[in-house]
């Protein structure tokens, strides 16, 4: 599933660097820490390499 915006897709890129041991656990905070306990790395990837040109900073509600 793509990102709906370029927070989303920033923090989904933090989680799979984690994932991958590019990153520490620690160092991951708020959503992408979720993302890291909950997503697989594919779901992941699908997720940070959304193109972020047309993509909202933030999500509306």
């Amino acid at each position: 599933m793509p990102a709906k915006s370029k927070k989303q897709q920033m923090a989904a890129g933090a989680a799979l660097a984690a994932k991958r041991g590019k990153r520490s656990k620690s160092s991951l905070k708020g959503a992408s820490r979720g993302m890291y306990k909950s997503m697989s790395k594919q779901e992941l990837r699908r997720m940070a390499k959304t193109k972020r040109k047309k993509l909202p900073t933030k999500k509306r509600r």
